[in-house]
C-alpha cells in the first residue's frame, strides 16, 4: 500500500482491516469485488453440488481480474416440502431470497454479481434481486438431474396414486423410488426449476446451456467458468440488468415459455419480475403470446423427453433459433454478453427434430399455457394446456369441494372421486394458504388412480411443473379474498373450455349473490412469524403473488 493515501483510502482503513482479517491482500482489495451468490445446502438435491459450481465461477472471475467473495441464500426443495406445512413456505421464500441478496449486496458494496440458483423459487428470487440491484450480473444454475430410464420425481408421485389404486405393488414402488432420481440436479422434466433456468437464457441473463446442460456434465463446470468471465466483461462494459431485462426480453421469455411448454409457475415469476421492472403485464398477454406461438417441445410431464434430450437436441438456443426465424422473437434484445439475442443465436441449430419440432410442424399451433376467464375466475386462472389430454380440453363436471389439499387427497385415495367430478381445492391461494401451495399430490393421485381422462382439478393454489392433466390453478380472486371459488357448493356444475379460454360455475348470478350474503368466508387460521407478515402483504396470483 502506498504511503500517500487519499482521504477516501484513509477512511476505508477499518474496512480493509476487516477484510485482511479474512486473509485478503491489498492486491485483491484493489480489484473489483464480485459477489458469488450461492444457494448451496445439504437439503436440496438441486443444490447439494453447488459448491463445485461456485468454485468454477470463482476461477472465471479470478482469471479475468476480479476478486470473488461468496455468500449464501436459502433454497427450499418443493418436492420435499410437498403435501404438508412446508409448502406454505415455498413461494414466500422467493421474496426472502430477493431481500437477502439485496441486503448483502448493498451492505457490502459489491461491484458485480454471479448468481447460482437451481430450484423453483431460487431462480425467480435471484432474478428479482438482480433487477432491483441493477449491478452487472450473470446467472449460472446447477443444471438438471439426469433421467436414467425415463422416470423422474413426478413418476414417483404418480406411482403413489397407482399403489393406492391397486395398480402397483410395494416392491415396484420401492424399485422406482430407488432409480427415479439418480443424482444431483434439478428434477429432470420441464418442471418449474428447469422452466425458470431455461427462461433465464431467453431473458438474456444466462449463457447458452444454462437451462439444459446436466448437472453432472463437465460442460456445466465450463459454463460456470464462462459465467465468471462474462460478469467481468459485463462490469468492464457496464452492461447491467436494466439494459437486458427489457419489455422485449419479458415477451421473449413468455414466447419461449409457450414453445417449451413450461410450468404454470413461470407466469407467477415473470409477472413478479415485470412488476419489479415497472412493466405492465396481465394474463391477457399470456393468451396473446400463446395464440401466436407454436408448441415445439413436449418434455415431461407433457411427453417422454427430459432435459438431457432437449440439451442433446440443441437446447434452448436451438428452440429460440426456430422462433426467431419465424419472426416470433425480438432479436434486437440485448444479452448479458453484450451481443443481441439474434447475434447470440448464430451457430445454434436443432440437432434432433423428434425433440424440437420445426415451427411449421409443431406439436400444437398454440403455446403450452393458457389463461382462462369466467365467473369462476373473473381475474383469470392458468392451465398447462400442453399437458392436458384432448378429451379433457372441454369438460363439464360435478364439483367436489375441499377447503384443504389434505382433505382432497384423502378423498381421492379413499375412492370418493368418480369420473365426471371436478375437484375444487380452495383457501390455498397466496393469502388464504397462506403461501399458495403446490398441488402435485392431488393431481398425481388423480393420474395414479386412473382418473386423468375423466376428472379435473381447480384451485386458487398452484401446481408443480410436474403436474399434468386438466389441472387449473391460480384462480383469481382467491377464496380468502371473496372470489367466486369460495361460494362453490358440492354438486354444482362447472364448465371448463380451454380452447375457448373459459372457466364458469354454472350457477345463476342471483343464486351466487345470495350465497355471498349468507355464506361467510372461512376465518383465517391463526399463524405467527413470517407467514403472518406474508399473508398481510401478498397480492393476488394474477399479479404474480408479489409482496408490496
Amino acid at each position: 500500500m502506498s504511503n500517500a493515501l487519499g482521504l477516501a483510502e484513509v477512511a476505508n482503513a477499518p474496512k480493509r482491516a476487516l477484510m485482511k482479517a479474512m486473509g485478503y491482500t491489498d492486491q485483491q482489495l484493489r480489484k473489483p469485488l464480485v459477489g458469488i451468490v450461492n444457494s448451496w445446502n445439504e437439503v436440496v438435491p438441486g443444490h447439494v453440488h453447488l459448491r463445485q459450481i461456485a468454485r468454477a465461477v470463482k476461477d472465471g472471475v479470478l482469471m479475468n481480474g476480479g476478486t470473488p467473495l461468496e455468500f449464501n441464500t436459502i433454497a427450499v426443495c418443493d418436492g420435499l416440502a410437498m403435501g404438508h406445512q412446508g409448502m406454505h413456505y415455498s413461494l414466500p421464500s422467493r421474496e426472502l431470497i430477493a431481500d437477502s441478496i439485496e441486503i448483502m449486496a448493498r451492505a457490502h458494496c459489491f461491484d458485480a454479481l454471479v448468481l447460482i440458483p437451481n430450484c423453483d423459487k431460487v431462480v425467480p428470487g435471484m432474478l428479482l434481486a438482480a433487477a432491483r440491484l441493477d449491478l452487472p450480473a450473470v446467472f449460472v444454475s446447477g443444471g438438471p438431474m439426469l433421467s436414467a430410464d425415463g422416470s423422474d420425481l413426478n413418476t414417483v408421485f404418480e406411482a403413489v396414486g397407482a399403489y393406492h389404486g391397486g395398480k402397483l405393488d410395494e416392491q415396484e414402488l420401492c424399485s422406482l423410488e430407488d432409480r427415479a432420481c439418480p443424482g444431483c440436479g434439478s428434477c429432470s422434466g420441464m418442471f418449474t426449476a428447469n422452466s425458470m433456468n431455461c427462461l433465464s437464457e431467453a431473458l438474456g441473463m444466462a449463457l447458452a446451456g444454462n437451462g439444459t446442460a446436466p448437472a453432472v456434465y463437465a460442460e456445466r463446470l465450463r459454463l460456470a467458468k464462462s459465467a465468471g468471465e462474462t460478469v467481468m466483461a459485463a462490469l468492464t462494459n457496464d452492461i447491467r440488468p436494466s439494459a437486458v431485462l427489457s419489455a422485449a426480453a419479458i415477451r421473449n421469455a413468455l414466447t419461449v415459455d409457450m414453445a417449451l411448454g413450461c410450468s404454470t409457475n413461470s407466469v407467477l415469476h415473470l409477472f413478479a419480475l415485470a412488476h419489479e421492472l415497472g412493466l405492465s403485464i396481465g394474463l391477457d398477454t399470456v393468451n396473446e403470446v400463446s395464440g401466436r406461438t407454436p408448441n415445439l417441445c413436449r418434455l415431461a410431464p407433457a411427453g417422454r423427453h427430459h432435459m438431457q434430450d432437449l440439451h442433446a437436441a440443441g437446447g434452448v438456443y436451438a428452440v429460440m433459433g426456430e422462433l426467431l426465424a419465424a419472426g416470433l422473437l425480438a432479436g434486437e434484445a440485448l444479452t448479458v454478453t453484450g451481443r443481441t439475442l439474434a447475434q447470440a443465436l448464430e451457430g445454434h441449430a436443432v440437432r434432433d427434430r423428434s425433440v424440437i419440432r420445426p415451427s411449421h410442424d409443431p406439436y400444437a399451433k398454440t403455446g403450452g399455457l393458457a389463461a382462462l376467464f369466467g365467473n369462476l375466475a373473473p381475474e383469470g386462472a392458468v392451465v398447462k394446456q400442453s399437458a392436458v389430454r384432448e378429451s379433457m380440453l372441454c369438460f363439464t363436471g360435478r364439483a367436489r369441494v375441499y377447503d384443504r389439499e389434505e382433505d382432497a387427497v384423502a378423498a381421492i385415495y379413499a375412492g370418493q372421486i368418480e369420473p365426471g367430478d371436478v375437484v375444487v381445492i380452495r383457501y390455498e391461494g397466496p393469502a388464504g394458504g397462506p403461501g399458495m401451495r403446490e398441488m402435485l399430490s392431488p393431481t398425481s393421485a388423480i393420474i395414479g388412480m386412473g382418473l386423468g381422462e375423466s376428472v379435473a382439478l381447480i384451485t386458487d393454489g398452484r401446481f408443480s411443473g410436474a403436474t399434468r392433466g386438466a389441472a387449473i390453478g391460480h384462480v383469481s380472486p382467491e377464496a380468502a379474498a371473496g372470489g367466486t371459488i369460495a361460494y362453490v357448493r358440492e354438486g354444482d356444475r362447472i364448465s371448463i373450455d380451454i380452447p375457448g379460454r373459459a372457466l364458469n360455475l354454472l350457477v345463476g348470478e342471483g343464486e351466487l349473490e345470495q350465497r355471498r350474503t349468507e355464506q361467510p368466508l372461512r376465518p383465517c387460521r391463526d399463524i405467527k412469524g413470517y407467514l403472518k407478515r406474508y399473508r398481510e402483504r401478498v397480492c393476488s396470483a394474477d399479479q404474480g403473488a408479489i409482496v408490496t
